[in-house]
């Protein structure tokens, strides 16, 4: 789950919205959690967008220091300590819809990975590292989050981009903005334009397109990314089974469920994923693309 790729292609639809609606358009760069961060406005004043921009500079420092790996994060020192006293409101909503994609997902959705993360991307013997999954073993409240096994430690990676793009969605609408396209390594449409988004594989290849209009989409492709020395996907299952989807596309109505649906879904067969989806209103699957050698109903 770590170092996850996204392959969409975006472009406004021009035919969307009367022409006179079209102001200059405004775009800001960044970066956060390892993805490019693409802010892009129309109808904005600059008074409105310089607040925004700023703000948004904010948010992904704050999204940085909540669940990096690679810094001294919250998440970091939980994982160390193996306890996180009185955690941020940010880190209590990762819980919760964790632990609600885990219900799910029938456990396809485990934070708890990132041991066995680890120890294949280093080539180790990864039957200790299984030992230590288990959402089972977290523990959490307001107060407290507490991982009861020594050596566990979790991971937000499959989750935390779809974060930072709601939390920036939020953050526009605080600054009066209507018409915007987030794309933080996961995507959030708001406003009453179209966004043309080209659906594709691990290899880049386009599939489909969709329009995306307040609505936010995710793709996973667990070989986008390959780790350890045998250059394995990077999606893991718990007990060690391989995905079973070259690449799952999903849209939703907030891109953090987007983010850790379209990850869960990749190590689900189809009649687990349609159950999944049971569970989860107004999610849809946009592109399904399954790995080689597998079967479609699992």
């Amino acid at each position: 789950m770590i170092g996850r790729r996204r392959f969409l292609t975006l472009c406004a639809c021009a035919a969307a919205l009367p022409q006179s609606a079209w102001s200059a358009p405004q775009e800001w760069r960044g970066q956060a959690m390892g993805a490019d961060v693409t802010l892009r406005l129309n109808g904005a004043s600059p008074a409105q967008a310089r607040g925004f921009f700023a703000e948004a500079q904010r948010l992904l420092a704050h999204v940085e220091d909540q669940f990096s790996l690679h810094r001294a994060s919250d998440l970091a020192r939980l994982n160390q300590q193996g306890w996180l006293r009185f955690p941020d409101q940010d880190m209590l909503a990762l819980m919760s819809l964790s632990e609600r994609l885990h219900g799910a997902t029938g456990g396809a959705f485990d934070p708890t990975i990132q041991p066995l993360w680890l120890t294949r991307a280093q080539g180790g013997d990864e039957g200790a590292a299984r030992a230590l999954t288990g959402w089972r073993g977290v523990e959490w409240s307001q107060q407290e989050i507490r991982l009861t096994r020594p050596g566990m430690a979790l991971t937000f990676n499959g989750i935390a981009q779809g974060l930072a793009a709601d939390r920036l969605a939020g953050a526009a609408s605080r600054h009066g903005l209507t018409d915007i396209l987030i794309d933080a390594g996961e995507t959030r449409a708001m406003g009453p334009r179209d966004w043309r988004a080209g659906l594709a594989d691990a290899r880049g290849r386009i599939h489909r397109h969709i329009a995306l209009r307040e609505r936010a989409l995710a793709t996973s492709s667990p070989m986008g990314t390959r780790i350890g020395p045998r250059g394995g996907a990077h999606i893991l299952a718990a007990d060690g089974r391989p995905p079973l989807w070259d690449t799952i596309s999903v849209s939703a109505p907030d891109a953090a469920l987007a983010d850790g649906l379209s990850t869960a879904l990749c190590l689900m067969p189809a009649h687990a994923a349609r159950k999944a989806l049971a569970e989860l209103p107004d999610c849809r699957i946009e592109l399904a693309i399954p790995a080689e050698n597998t079967p479609r109903n699992g």
